[in-house]
């Protein structure tokens, strides 16, 4: 209820007159004046309420008489009335209806109590009540109220005493409050102020309005009071004390700034009045030393007094605070002295009050901030900021230093002396410090000094400041002072720090405001702030370092360690967000060294720390160092490690305090990377030797995992730091995660400072195998993954650096490197870009790059992980690579011999990957490396396997063309159109390989040659697939081709390819192969380099020469076919001459193939089952269709081709209309002329006496070479020439001499008893065989060529007795079966044929051939058949001397033959005179067959000399039949020769002398019968033409009788000489023959015209028979049967005689 509403006022009229009734009362009897008084009082407040409506404002006008009968009440000083009297006043008071004078009169009468000691609590009340309801009491009266209120405070009654220094607290307050409330009510009132005169009057305040004017006196007297001078205003005062004086000054100060803030007189009071007086009073504690000698100082020095001191303290902070813009000079001093007071040589509670003092204003950073703006950036101005935060420093050290400050006996003070209250440690880590105390304190070389809570956080409540009640200093507990400086350094960091990052996010917003607002602009920040908070900094850094770190070394608490280490970060934080890159780089220092070892030797540290020292700064001449370490922390230790260093060295160990440095520092570089660009180094060095020995090992990704003990016993960890270690390493991780919020040049920072912590570890791995710290490369790794949407920026730093690791020697070192570089790419490629890598490919390339740069390390194991992260990204990423394809390939092709089979077999992996899977994906433009590439596996010498399956590479890639043909070609024109164009722009002519042909087609030259060059590989083996591959390659897709393509793959292609080879194969070494590595085994056809070509070259022209054969259409449309057909032909032919047979063979094979000389095919050929099957002639079969890899080539143009030109015999019919490439008689020529070069200088024998033949011809050679001319002829035959027919015979008679060597004999040769031709000789035989025929199909003109025939067949013939020589060469003869027997004695190198055989066989053929052929002119004219005979009689003459006895019996037949024929065209021509030669020559040859010189074998069967006897009576029978009877048309010698010869016949023992030759010689009756019956038969014949003829057979048969009787004679002697004696076998045998004789002499006779018989003759005849009869008693039983039949016949001439007339006419 408000005291003016009207019950208010009806309730205060009623209480008025009560009052006014119970002073009545209590006066009526002793004071009756009172009463009275009381009474009319009564009445008068009656009539006021009865005739004023505002009874309060009538009250108040007439408040002195209202009052008065009270203010009598009290003169009475009687303490009931009293008591009675002050209630009634306060009561008016409290309703405000006291007026001025009426409040005068009641000070006055309080005045009087006071001095009266009456009533001295009431009087109090009634003083404020008066004061405080209502502004009536001023100036004077004011004054007078105040003092009164000051006395009271000093009298004997403490209770007085207190509640009146609380009610002169009150009063002042209240006198400064309506200052305020009157400056209020004027504030729209602008005044104009009166010139203020000089301060000469102090109490000059006219210019004041009322109130302040009290306020102002009041103040000026406190000023006076405190100072010990006299009020001028507070007249009456008897007693003042200083500190009551500083109190009422500090709270007036305190709570009323804006007063003297806004009025100058106020100003003036504080600067003139305040200041002085403090500083004055300060003067004893400045000048006072502790434990100073006093007799050293000129006068006693007055001794620091505490409650001043520490109020005057608690002034300076208020005027610091609230007034440091007017006092600026004056603040300067104070903030002086404050620092003096830190100083170790104050007390102890002056130190401990001046530190309070320190906290107050470092908790209050725009105070700080001011300070420095003022002073320290001020020129000669005291650097007041830095001072104290370095007195701060210093005081800190002092403590720990100074010798009696701390109490080193620690654990001994009682707990109950901390009274402050430990803060509670956290729980003792681990289970070991839980017997330990759990104080939190400092520790520091011995010195011990507990930590106590003083203040909340961020507030400065001060213990000993606030102790006004105390007279004598306290005793400060030990560590107070520490905590207090501790806090406040604390939160003086806090502060600063908190209050710029403020203002720099407040700039920084304005900053995107304009940004957004002005794009175009740059943005200005204002000035000045920039350096108020770089001077800030600047000042206070390295003091706070000093104090933190050494309070962080002495630290045992983790609380404390977490808030030092917490203000050291926001401090390095702060700095590098100001670019203050000293301070910021001196506090992460301070961080790193704190989470290493004491001592820990790290480079990087220790120089930026020689940086710091070296700034030792001074405080009051006494050096302050960054102080080092202490080393005997009593820290407990949680890990024992070896430190990271080039030399191995001891352990080191690692307390708790240090991982929780580590956090911080992870904390640090994990939220505040951005601001530590260069100090990356110092962070990353310091995590990487803690991790280092933490033993942390770097796991995928990068992410660094607890490694297993690899360093052996060397690493201890306890169970506190094992559950921290997943932690940290998951902190770690993330710290490099957020890198992915830095902007880019602090991700170079990190960046650079990762790689140069790299090349150190890499220093420090070289040349020894320890381990390697791979901090850097993993964290390196794990930056680049997250970073991938910038990766552009970091990439080639990134890389670069990784690349380097990668070369390095250590392998752990590399391996790391390699597993990062291509994590990073294989990241980099699978990381969804925007845009997406398809549509960048800059950025791919750049991806892929350091791929390849890889090729460049010569260390295999970062091959190896190169190759296979290829195949990863082949497998993941294949379908885009794109543009990246000639990299990716690149890699897979940089392979070099000298690298593992490994690395080549993962590379290949990956190539066969591509070629598999890719080959559509990526741009035509790269299929032509992909062929290089494959080429290059092959041409490999580590993996024989490899090299082989790229050849079936290549085949798939090849295969790959074919069917994408039409596709590629596109693709590629338009690429070539591309660069025909910039080449154009450029001025150059487009440079790539095998150019004018067309794209496509240069890609299949590219796989041609590359095949080409395996074709060449040093290993048969790759060379044989190559080449097999290279052939079916052209064979199966060359329809792709264009046609002016031929003509590269035909001279730059194949014939270049066939140079090689020939080269090669020429030049091989001839030396024999071991056996290669191990078990396998070479077969001896291959042991040799030569021999391993000689198949090359087989495989390389037969396939050219297939690709001749099946292309013949295509390439005969180039223009120089011919051309290229001579240098094949000429290939064929240095191939047929080389010195080796495989080689030779296959080239003559080759050749039949040109010339499309069908071999049938073997069964072998599974292809060619299958055609077959298929209804395909045999002919057709590619021979090499088979061997393609892994594929039947049925779909080969090829086979088509030849299906739709088959017909019938000639294999390819030309298309009509075209002139036929067969009849191109050119190249039939050339190819004749090349056979007959091939045949020449094959078959030519050797010329001088060779120890050791170079080479000679095989058999399958020469009969291959032979079976060429046939098919050659048929080409040739128009004109083929005389010249050429010699030419052939040269070459066949040459090939027929050569023999074969002993090793292959048996395989040629037949077995001895058979007579077989070699199919040397059977094609020999061949060639005339077709010759001859196409002579007698041809026109007359080719017969000439007869006789040559004749005559090269007849050289054959004389093999059989006259075998070849080759030139001097040794030879056996094998013709007869004694062969095996002799090779065992004596093996001959060289074996010649058994030409008998063959000598026969063409003999036989010469035979048929005459038959034909004898009436020809030609074989007249050349006199043939004088030649057949002429030859005929070495084998007869021979007879049983021949090699075989078959050839003398086939010569004899032969002769027969031809003569039969012969003789009767000799006797038509006989007077052409052509054959006259002929006639003597076959005399000679009857004569020496006849009669032989060569004996019969001893073995010879009786059955055999009979048919032998049979042979010759057929001769004898010839010339009865074919030549006697037509003596007439023979010369004449020639029937006197035969003549002769049978009458040689018909006496079989015809030389009376036996010689032994004829003992032996066995009787050949029959044939003696036949000659004899012969001769007789033409002795006896009418037909003789000349008498000489019929004179020589009667001659002859004269000579016959006549010896017929001597033998008979002789016989009959002998026999009866001998007496029982047998007679000698010959000489029975010969009486047995005279007597077969006569009995045929006898049958002639009669069958004879007896007119034909000379008398002469009869008589001999006759004369025979007494002998005859003589004989009958010879003993032989042979003789007489031969006797009987001798005898028989003479009946027919036993006649009886007629006359002799008779006779005679006869």
């Amino acid at each position: 209820m408000s005291t003016s509403s009207p019950e208010a006022v009806k309730k205060l009229l009623e209480n008025m007159q009560t009052d006014l009734r119970s002073l009545s009362m209590e006066c009526k009897k002793k004071f009756p004046p009172v009463k009275e008084a009381a009474e009319s009082g009564i009445v008068k407040i009656k009539t006021i309420a009865a005739r004023n409506t505002e009874i309060l404002a009538a009250l108040k006008e007439n408040s002195s008489e209202v009052v008065q009968p009270f203010l009598m009440g009290c003169g009475t000083k009687e303490p009931k009335i009293t008591q009675l009297c002050l209630a009634a006043i306060q009561r008016l008071m409290s309703h405000e209806v006291v007026s001025e004078a009426a409040a005068g009169n009641i000070i006055n009468m309080l005045w009087q109590l006071m001095e009266n000691g009456l009533e001295e609590l009431k009087l109090l009340q009634t003083v404020l009540v008066l004061l405080t309801t209502n502004t009536v009491v001023h100036d004077e009266v004011l004054s007078k109220a105040i003092v009164l209120c000051f006395r009271l405070h000093f009298t004997k009654d403490n209770i007085t005493n207190n509640t009146a220094a609380a009610t002169v607290r009150q009063v002042v307050t209240v006198v400064f409050e309506r200052m305020v409330a009157e400056d209020e009510r004027f504030k729209g009132i602008v005044e104009q102020p009166p010139p203020v005169q000089g301060n000469t009057n102090r109490r000059s305040v006219s210019t004041l309005r009322p109130s302040a004017k009290d306020a102002y006196m009041l103040f000026q007297d406190l000023c006076q009071l405190v100072n010990a001078d006299a009020p001028y205003w507070l007249v009456g005062m008897t007693e003042m004390t200083r500190t009551f004086g500083l109190e009422l000054l500090e709270s007036v100060l305190n709570d009323f700034p804006g007063v003297f803030l806004q009025h100058q007189e106020f100003s003036f009071l504080l600067k003139e009045r305040v200041c002085p007086l403090v500083i004055k009073l300060f003067s004893p504690n400045i000048k006072f030393r502790q434990g100073s000698n006093s007799a050293a100082s000129p006068a006693p020095v007055e001794k620091p007094y505490f409650p001043i001191c520490m109020r005057l303290l608690r002034v300076v902070s208020v005027l610091i605070k609230h007034f440091y813009s007017l006092l600026v000079t004056e603040c300067e001093i104070f903030l002086s002295l404050l620092v003096k007071f830190l100083d170790g040589e104050k007390p102890q509670w002056l130190r401990a009050v001046a530190v309070e003092s320190v906290h107050r204003l470092c908790v209050q950073p725009h105070l700080l901030r001011s300070f420095c703006q003022s002073y320290d950036m001020k020129q000669h101005s005291t650097k007041v900021f830095r001072d104290i935060v370095n007195a701060l420093g210093s005081f800190i050290q002092s403590l720990f230093i100074v010798p009696n400050a701390g109490n080193t006996a620690a654990i001994s003070a009682p707990a109950g002396s901390v009274t402050q209250g430990a803060a509670q440690g956290g729980p003792g880590t681990g289970g070991v410090s839980g017997n330990l105390t759990t104080q939190a304190a400092f520790e520091y070389r011995g010195t011990w000094i507990p930590l106590m809570t003083v203040s909340v956080q961020g507030s400065a409540k001060a213990t000993y400041l606030e102790m006004l009640d105390k007279v004598e200093p306290p005793s400060i507990p030990e560590g107070y002072a520490m905590s207090v400086a501790f806090s406040a350094l604390l939160d003086l960091v806090r502060g600063i720090t908190t209050m710029i990052e403020r203002e720099l996010a407040v700039e920084e917003e304005a900053a995107a405001e304009f940004r957004e607002a002005n794009p175009e602009q740059e943005w200005q920040p204002p000035a000045g702030a920039h350096l108020v908070w770089e001077e800030m900094v600047s000042a206070c850094w390295c003091g706070l370092l000093a104090a933190l770190s050494l309070l962080l070394d002495a630290s045992t608490d983790e609380t404390a360690t977490e808030n030092i280490l917490k203000a050291e970060l926001t401090m390095a934080s702060l700095c590098g967000r100001l670019s203050l890159v000293t301070p910021r780089d001196a506090f992460i220092t301070a961080i790193c060294k704190a989470s290493l070892p004491p001592h820990y030797a790290l480079t990087v540290l220790s120089c930026n720390a020689a940086n710091l020292s070296s700034k030792a700064y001074s405080i009051q001449g006494q050096s302050v160092q960054i102080i080092s370490p202490s080393s005997e922390s009593h820290q407990q230790v949680v890990a024992v490690g070896q430190p990271l260093t080039a030399q191995p060295q001891g352990t080191v160990v690692l307390t708790a305090k240090n991982i929780q440095c580590m956090r911080t520092l992870l904390n640090l570089a994990h939220c505040h990377g951005a601001v530590l660009g260069t100090s990356w180094q110092l962070v990353l060095a310091t995590l990487q030797h803690l991790v280092w020995i933490l033993g942390l090992k770097p796991g995928v990704g990068g992410a660094l995992k607890p490694g297993r003990a690899v360093e052996g016993p060397s690493t201890v960890l306890t169970t506190a730091v094992m559950t921290d270690l997943p932690v940290i390493s998951n902190i770690l991780s993330r710290l490099f995660e957020s890198s992915q919020y830095l902007d880019d040049v602090s991700l170079h920072h990190l960046i650079n400072a990762l790689c140069s912590l790299s090349l150190e570890a890499m220093e420090m791995a070289y040349g020894n195998n320890k381990e390697p710290s791979l901090f850097a490369v993993a964290k390196l790794l794990e930056t680049g993954l997250v970073n991938m949407d910038r990766i552009e920026i970091l990439w080639r730093p990134l890389t670069g650096h990784l690349l380097e690791v990668c070369q390095h020697p250590n392998s752990r070192m590399r391996e790391w490197g390699a597993e990062a570089l291509t994590a990073l790419i294989k990241a980099g490629l699978a990381y969804k870009h925007d845009p997406p890598l398809a549509q960048n490919q800059r950025l791919q390339l750049l991806l892929l790059n350091p791929l390849k740069e890889l090729s460049n390390v010569l260390h295999s194991d970062i091959r190896q992980k190169q190759l296979e992260s290829v195949l990863q990204i082949l497998q993941s990423q294949g379908d885009s690579l794109g543009p990246g394809w000639p990299l990716v390939l690149g890699v897979i092709g940089a392979i070099r011999n000298d690298q593992g089979e490994s690395l080549i077999r993962t590379a290949f992996q990956c190539l066969q990957l591509v070629v598999t899977d890719f080959l559509p994906t990526m741009p035509c433009t790269c299929l032509q490396i992909v062929v290089d590439v494959a080429g290059s596996f092959g041409l490999q010498n580590q993996e024989l396997n490899i090299s082989l399956t790229s050849i079936g590479l290549l085949w798939n890639i090849s295969d790959y063309f074919f069917q994408r043909g039409d596709a590629i070609t596109q693709e590629l024109g338009r690429e070539e159109e591309a660069l025909q164009k910039q080449a154009q722009e450029k001025g150059e002519t487009l440079n790539r390989p095998f150019h004018p042909a067309p794209p496509f087609d240069c890609l299949w030259l590219c796989l041609y040659a590359k095949l080409g060059e395996l074709c060449v590989d040093p290993r048969p083996a790759v060379r044989k697939s190559a080449g097999q591959t290279l052939f079916s390659t052209i064979a199966a897709h060359g329809t792709l081709l264009q046609q002016p393509t031929w003509h590269i793959v035909i001279w730059k292609v194949l014939f270049h390819l066939l140079d090689c080879v020939r080269t090669s194969s020429t030049t091989a070494d001839k030396e024999k192969i071991e056996s290669g590595g191990g078990n396998i085994l070479i077969h001896h056809s291959r042991d040799t380099a030569e021999k391993q070509w000689a198949e090359t070259w087989v495989l390389t022209l037969a396939g050219v020469a297939r690709i001749f054969n099946t292309r013949r259409y295509l390439l005969q449309q180039l223009g120089d076919f011919f051309e290229a057909w001579e240098v094949l032909l000429n290939h064929i032919q240095s191939a047929a001459l080389s010195k080796n047979n495989e080689v030779s063979l296959a080239a003559l094979k080759s050749f039949q193939e040109i010339l499309q000389i069908v071999t049938p095919v073997k069964d072998s050929d599974k292809a060619g089952d299958a055609l077959a099957a298929m209804g395909v002639p045999p002919v057709l079969i590619d021979p090499l269709s088979a061997s393609g890899p892994g594929r039947p080539l049925v779909r080969s143009d090829s086979l088509v081709e030849r299906l739709t030109r088959y017909n019938g015999a000639e294999l390819q019919a030309p298309p009509p209309g075209e002139e036929s490439a067969l009849e191109d008689s050119a190249l039939w020529w050339s190819a004749w002329n090349t056979w007959y070069r091939t045949g020449t200088d094959s078959t030519r024998p050797p010329s001088g006496v060779t120890e050791k033949l170079s080479f000679i011809p095989s058999q399958p050679f020469l009969t291959a070479l032979i079976q060429i001319f046939p098919a050659l002829y048929q080409h040739i035959k128009a004109n083929f020439s005389m010249e050429d027919l010699k030419k052939l015979g040269v070459i066949l008679h040459g090939a027929v001499s050569v023999p074969i060597s002993s090793d292959a004999s048996p395989f040629i040769l037949p077995s001895y008893t058979e007579a077989v031709l070699t199919s040397l000789q059977e094609a020999v035989l061949t060639a005339l065989d077709v010759l001859q025929k196409a002579i007698c199909v041809g026109p007359e003109n080719l017969q000439v060529m007869y006789p040559a025939i004749f005559e090269q067949l007849l050289l054959f013939v004389e093999f059989s007795c006259k075998p070849p020589q080759y030139g001097r060469m040794e030879t056996k003869h094998v013709a007869n079966a004694k062969y095996n027997q002799i090779q065992l004695f004596a093996p001959a190198e060289w074996v010649a044929l058994n030409y008998v055989p063959f000598a026969e066989r063409s003999l036989e053929v010469l035979v048929d051939l005459y038959h034909k052929t004898a009436c020809h002119k030609a074989v007249i004219n050349e006199k043939v058949l004088q030649n057949i005979i002429k030859t005929l009689r070495m084998p007869l003459g021979l007879k049983y001397a021949c090699p075989s006895e078959s050839t003398w019996k086939l010569a004899v037949s032969s002769l027969l033959k031809v003569l039969s024929i012969g003789l009767p065209v000799a006797r038509q021509h006989a007077s052409s005179g052509k054959f006259d030669t002929m006639w003597p020559e076959l005399a000679n040859a009857f004569e020496d067959f006849l009669f032989t010189k060569s004996t019969p074998p001893d073995n010879l069967s009786i059955q055999e000399f009979q048919k032998n006897e049979a042979v010759d009576v057929e001769v004898v029978q010839l010339i009865s039949t074919e030549i006697l009877p037509f003596a007439n048309f023979i010369p004449k010698d020639f029937v006197g020769q035969i003549m002769t010869m049978l009458n040689k016949g018909s006496i079989h023992s015809q030389s009376p002398s036996f010689t032994e030759a004829e003992i032996d010689v066995r009787m050949r009756e029959e044939f003696s019968k036949v000659c004899f019956e012969t001769l007789l038969q033409f002795s006896f014949s009418n037909k003789v033409s000349t008498p000489q003829e019929g004179y020589i057979s009667r001659m002859a048969l004269s000579v016959l009788l006549k010896r017929s009787q001597d033998v008979l004679r002789r016989y009959v002697e002998d026999e009866r000489l001998s007496g029982r004696c047998p007679l000698p076998r010959q000489q029975v045998t010969e009486i047995i023959f005279v007597l077969k004789a006569i009995s045929t002499l006898m049958d002639s006779l009669k069958k004879t015209q007896p007119e034909n018989v000379d008398g002469n003759t009869w008589a001999q005849v006759i004369a025979l028979y007494p002998t005859l009869v003589e004989c009958i008693t010879c003993s032989s039983s042979e003789v007489s049967s031969a006797l009987k039949e001798a005898l028989g016949p003479f009946k027919d001439f036993m006649q009886p005689p007629i006359s002799r007339v008779q006779n005679g006419e006869s």
